[in-house]
């Protein structure tokens, strides 16, 4: 019998709940606070066709439940941000309703799947779970919330395919024995050892100790090159129990028992039948990289979560190469001699400032006491030489033509979508007036085929791109990674030596970095000051001291003197000279010397920094013309344009004053270099720069401190 309107429906009756997994009722494991991450990173070998086109098609399911997810969100903030009167009233509520919460991306994360049906031959929930995880932190959380610094990010946004890199990985359990879900390691560093081990090697190496003792340039493994793939293991495994009949307990043998070569395992979707997907792991086969896969591999209880991350590389199968990014519950790898530099770098007991600007990074330091007898004053100047600036100027032209072979590339296969330019139009013409036939044009030079709005009639994304297009667009990305890589490695070595010399405490004016991008563009990858900056912070921590950032707005150093005088500059000018007390010297040591003379109230709230005024007139005093010699070296010329001027430089020093260096003419080819934490109000049109090396320069009439860097001349990244 069916029940009337207002009713209740018998439990018997209604169609069954969806059920959910509740909270975990035992206790949660959390991460210590003193325990620390670190991520290597392990190729993988996917040569196989069939192990390549199930890891592609892995990608892009995983791709378009993520894009789903993006245009999920999107459309759920615009309803967020319509509904005002809701929004004030209760906006926790609102945003609940919307699903605009960890939670809420996860059921739709789950209802993509169960809709689409074909998902579920390739991914399981807790990648679609993950992924959603990831949506809302890194597009929803971060436009609803603001940061420390009090700014939002925009309107979320659906990402391009070429930039889906990364599939997240489930942590494993650390409460619960041979639970870890989707990617997971299995094998061990001593089974990769005795599968590849290098025929020349001693036989009395049987371990990875041993391995990692060896001298540099030792092989210890010699792999092929297509790695054969392990297999599972089989059979019965005894578990050590014994039954009621005094017969040993056996179990089926699982991925767990595996002891061989390393391998990245995953099951696969729920309703795959294609068993397990196992990507061989390849090892670095020197010895000279075995500590720092000891350090990471031999111990399985450390090893925490697995990324799979994929990466442009023109010569791999396919165009990509594939990666495993294993975390690890344990601090990075540092060497012998990395420790012996950073406890020295401790013990130096110095403090330093650093002025950072577009052409150079200035850092100056005293010791920690300001006494003479303790130390001298060191100063520091990175720069590019002219050989690099010319370097980085033939890395810009080819990049150029690189760009300009691609639209050539398109234009050719999409005739239709542009017109032709007036050169082309005016020949056109010629050949009509003359009476000849009509000539088809192969690679229109005009503009882009547009309604009268000026939208393009045919989305770039449909286009049609020639096999040789993709293969220089891959190229093109491949050759920006490998830079964007050899500039992180050039940063680090540059943080290193500073640290080495001016100590692991230091303050640098809290300056945004995109305001410069913005105004000077190209011009900061001379000397790429953000890259810099970033990796001397890091050094500091590493070191055990700490990098400060000071306000702009409360301590004005590029404006102030030793002595407290205002010393109002332009841009252009570039040369500190103080008519109160005579110091002279260059405008940024002097902004850097500055610096080692802030405090701050609170060390994570740039604006409570103030400069001691006091403390500074007593170092011009006892420090004098060891001071004075330090800051005064000539500025160079640093990212200077290659054509035109810009709004900074447009205006000369006063030649009617006295000599920007001790009352001396500088050298005829000094001009000022737009270079400064504010930028100017125009924006030149070409910048010349390197990004290969830099130079650490100090004055020749300096006297060399008893803690000076003597090699430090220049600093060049072979990678």
């Amino acid at each position: 019998m069916s029940a009337g309107l207002g009713e209740p429906v018998p439990a018997s009756d209604a169609a069954p709940a969806r059920r959910y997994r509740g909270k975990n009722k035992g206790k949660r494991w959390s991460r210590g606070t003193d325990t620390e991450l670190a991520v290597i990173r392990l190729p993988l070998d996917v040569h196989d066709p069939a192990t390549r086109h199930r890891t592609e098609t892995l990608f892009s399911a995983t791709w378009s439940v993520k894009r789903a997810l993006q245009r999920d969100a999107r459309d759920a903030v615009d309803a967020y941000s319509a509904g005002d009167v809701r929004r004030e009233t209760d906006a926790k509520v609102w945003r609940l309703q919307l699903g605009l919460s960890r939670e809420g991306m996860e059921r739709r994360a789950y209802r993509h799947m169960e809709k689409s049906r074909h998902l579920a031959d390739h991914v399981t929930k807790a990648l679609v779970m993950h992924q959603a995880d990831e949506v809302f932190e890194t597009s929803v959380s971060r436009h609803l919330f603001p940061d420390s610094s009090g700014r939002r990010h925009g309107r979320p946004r659906v990402g391009r395919w070429w930039d889906y890199t990364r599939i997240p990985g489930r942590a494993r359990s650390h409460t619960t024995s041979r639970k870890w879900e989707t990617f997971r390691l299995h094998g061990t560093l001593t089974g990769h050892l005795d599968t590849y081990r290098h025929r020349s090697l001693d036989r009395t190496v049987t371990t990875p100790e041993q391995a990692a003792a060896l001298p540099a340039g030792t092989g210890v493994l010699e792999q092929p090159r297509h790695l054969p793939t392990p297999m599972r293991p089989a059979g019965r495994i005894e578990t050590g129990e014994v039954t009621a009949r005094n017969t040993a307990k056996t179990r089926a043998a699982t991925w767990w028992d595996h002891t061989g070569p390393l391998a990245v395992v995953f099951t696969g979707g729920a309703d795959s039948r294609r068993g397990d997907l196992v990507l061989p792991v390849r090892l670095p086969s020197g010895s000279g990289r075995w500590p720092r896969l000891l350090h990471f591999l031999n111990n399985p209880d450390t090893w925490h979560k697995i990324d799979l991350v994929r990466r442009r590389d023109t010569s791999a199968p396919g165009g990509w190469a594939y990666e495993a990014h294993l975390m690890v519950l344990t601090g990075g790898y540092a060497s012998p001699a990395t420790k012996a530099r950073r406890a020295a770098a401790a013990a130096l007991e110095r403090v330093g400032g650093i002025d950072g600007n577009v052409s150079n990074l200035s850092i100056v330091s005293f010791p920690n006491t300001f006494a003479p007898a303790d130390g001298d004053v060191e100063a520091t100047r990175i720069e590019p030489s002219d050989a690099e600036l010319a370097a980085l100027a033939k890395d810009r032209r080819k990049d150029r033509g690189r760009k300009r072979a691609l639209d050539r590339s398109r234009r050719a296969s999409n005739p239709g979508q542009y017109q032709p330019s007036k050169r082309q139009q005016a020949r056109a013409e010629r050949r009509q007036a003359a009476g000849l036939p009509v000539r088809a044009v192969e690679t229109p030079g005009g503009a882009r085929a547009a309604n009268k709005g000026g939208v393009p009639k045919q989305a770039y994304r449909r286009d049609s791109l020639s096999a040789g297009f993709r293969l220089n667009r891959a190229r093109l990305a491949e050759a920006a990674a490998t830079a964007a890589a050899a500039n992180d490695h050039r940063a680090r070595r540059t943080a290193e030596e500073i640290i080495s010399g001016h100590g692991a405490n230091l303050v640098v004016e809290d300056c945004d970095i995109r305001t410069w991008y913005r105004r000077w563009g190209k011009a900061l990858q001379a000397t790429t000051p953000g890259r810099l900056i970033a990796a001397i912070g890091r050094e500091c921590e590493k070191t055990g001291g700490r990098m400060l950032r000071a306000s702009t707005l409360t301590t004005k150093l590029s404006q102030t003197c030793f002595c407290g005088k205002h010393v109002p500059k332009t841009l252009a000018d570039r040369i500190h000279h103080c008519p109160a007390c005579g110091l002279t010297g260059d405008r940024d040591k002097v902004s850097a010397a500055l610096c080692a003379h802030v405090h701050l109230t609170d060390p994570d709230d740039p604006s409570t920094a103030r400069l001691d005024i006091v403390q500074a007139r007593h170092t011009q005093i006892v420090f004098h013309e060891g001071l004075q010699e330090a800051l005064s070296s000539q500025p160079q010329h640093g990212a200077r344009p290659s054509r035109g001027r810009t709004h900074a430089a447009a205006h000369k020093p006063d030649a009617s004053g006295p000599g920007p260096l001790l009352d001396k003419t500088p050298p005829p080819d000094t001009g000022p270099t737009p270079n400064e934490t504010r930028p100017a109000n125009e924006r030149h049109k070409a910048h010349v720069g390197t990004a290969r090396c830099t130079e650490l320069t100090r004055h020749p009439g300096m006297p060399a401190p008893h803690r000076h860097r003597a090699g430090i001349t220049s600093l060049c990244d072979d990678s």
